[in-house]
């Protein structure tokens, strides 16, 4: 048998990070995943697909990646059920992310930086070299 899915997309919110009673870290959110083809209107559609991530994964999540970041997410689909407050079952499917990668860069933090003169050119002559 095999339970393997990869998607690349967009974050709808940031992530809710939330602890078990064991202490065990646990991490939500919602992809955009936009289908690779338009509709019969010439409009490309998009899949909001829930994510659930574990443990110290769940930690990076919550505080590296936020709404709008690009993530790619390698896991498997679970579907599991529950009563409602109403006495109805629910289903839910959603992924459960082995490895969530970041694909781009959030915005700045100032406290990140790095020195403004990282990349300009330096001037030397030929007798700074030591050879």
């Amino acid at each position: 048998m095999l339970n393997n899915v990869v998607l690349i997309g967009r974050l709808t919110k940031d992530p809710e990070l939330r602890y078990t009673p064991s202490g065990v870290a646990v991490a939500t959110f919602t992809l955009a995943v936009d289908r690779p083809f338009a509709n019969q209107q010439g409009e490309r559609e998009t899949d909001f697909i829930p994510i659930v991530v574990w443990r110290k994964l769940a930690e990076n999540c919550a505080n590296y990646i936020g709404k709008g970041r690009l993530v790619a997410v390698q896991g498997r689909i679970q579907v599991r059920t529950y009563d409602g407050n109403d006495g109805q079952r629910r289903w839910v499917t959603e992924v459960v992310a082995d490895n969530v990668r970041f694909l781009d860069r959030g915005k700045e933090d100032p406290k990140d930086q790095y020195d403004s003169s990282f990349g300009n050119e330096v001037s030397f002559s030929d007798e700074d070299i030591p050879f």
